[in-house]
């Protein structure tokens, strides 16, 4: 099984970037995880919740340990959120399009991450 199927089969997702504006992909990303039945945290350190859902600042805040981080934020924090995601030994990274930096995937797997790029989530989990 690939990385993309294997992390599509996780439980527990965060999605960083998540936001309160419903123009916005982080919204939309996580709104839908939310709508497909996964345990999904809203993760934007300017936001106190999301729709009634609990929003964090940073992945160490999350009550539970989860599987995937999704990123819908600039390709900088992108890299600053595969650093605290591998500290925290987070399996799966998935950078929505235009959220990767360069050498993604070489940094991931250098942090002890699996990395997935240019593929949307939503586009995925439909498919």
């Amino acid at each position: 099984m690939n990385e993309l199927q294997s992390a599509l089969e996780q439980e527990g997702y965060a999605v960083v970037g998540a936001s309160n504006n419903k123009d916005k992909y982080g919204y939309k990303v996580f709104k839908f995880l939310e709508n497909h039945n996964t345990k999904v945290y809203p993760i934007n350190p300017n936001a106190s919740q999301i729709e009634g859902t609990n929003c964090y600042g940073k992945l160490s805040e999350l009550p539970e340990k989860i599987d995937v981080v999704v990123t819908v934020v600039p390709p900088q924090i992108s890299k600053k959120i595969a650093e605290e995601a591998g500290a925290l030994e987070i399996e799966y990274l998935w950078m929505q399009p235009g959220s990767e930096f360069e050498n993604a995937k070489l940094y991931c797997e250098k942090l002890g991450l699996k990395c997935i790029v240019n593929e949307c989530i939503m586009v995925e989990m439909r498919g």
